[in-house]
């Protein structure tokens, strides 16, 4: 089954703290004024926050689901083409982007939130 926005939405709001917006008028998903993840403007693909290294690997590993652009070379982010992504995987790419981006206070009291 293709993953939506609506599936990766469900699995981030489970994490503690994390709450919707928009980023480029489009939905996102942050924790206080951090960015974890948004939906890009052709509803497909999801912008995701990762440690530059895992990207790398994601994108080696994956590269019909995970990919990027000039754009977002510099930026700690990987591109995630839904229709081709895993809910599971995407949900603990997630809890990682949630514990790199919460304040400590909160990894601190949610440590099995991080994956």
């Amino acid at each position: 089954m293709a993953v939506t926005f609506d599936m990766v939405r469900e699995a981030a709001l489970k994490l503690p703290s994390v709450s919707e917006g928009t980023s480029y008028g489009t939905p996102c998903l942050r924790i206080g004024k951090s960015m974890i993840c948004r939906l890009r403007e052709d509803s497909e693909t999801l912008v995701l926050k990762v440690d530059p290294m895992e990207r790398d690997i994601l994108m080696e590993a994956e590269p019909e689901t995970f990919f990027t652009t000039d754009h977002y070379r510099g930026y700690p982010l990987v591109l995630v083409r839904l229709p081709k992504a895993d809910i599971d995987h995407i949900d603990m790419l997630l809890r990682r982007a949630w514990f790199a981006a919460a304040p400590k206070r909160l990894t601190k009291r949610f440590p099995d939130a991080g994956g």
